[in-house]
């Protein structure tokens, strides 16, 4: 969750995933799950921000590698005789 600050009342509003926030001071400081509006966005200090955190991959480089191989490789048609 996202904590923002509003310089000017000073009061410190903390998002919500599905409510809309406000300071409720001149400003109108607003924080809806990740979005922040206000009238100054000057005025605004962020406390803290939303870290997205790095995938990391269960396969090994090895597996990587065989997998893209077997990627490129190229379908083979067979040409039958027909009776």
């Amino acid at each position: 969750m996202l904590t923002i600050r509003c310089k000017d009342c000073n009061r410190e509003v903390v998002g919500h995933v599905s409510q809309s926030k406000c300071c409720g001071c001149p400003n109108m400081a607003t924080i809806k799950g990740d979005k922040i509006s206000a009238l100054d966005l000057s005025r605004i200090v962020m406390l803290n921000s939303l870290k997205e955190e790095k995938k990391t991959s269960v396969f090994s480089s090895h597996d990587l590698a065989y997998q893209e191989a077997r990627r490129q490789r190229k379908v083979r048609k067979l040409d039958f005789e027909v009776r």
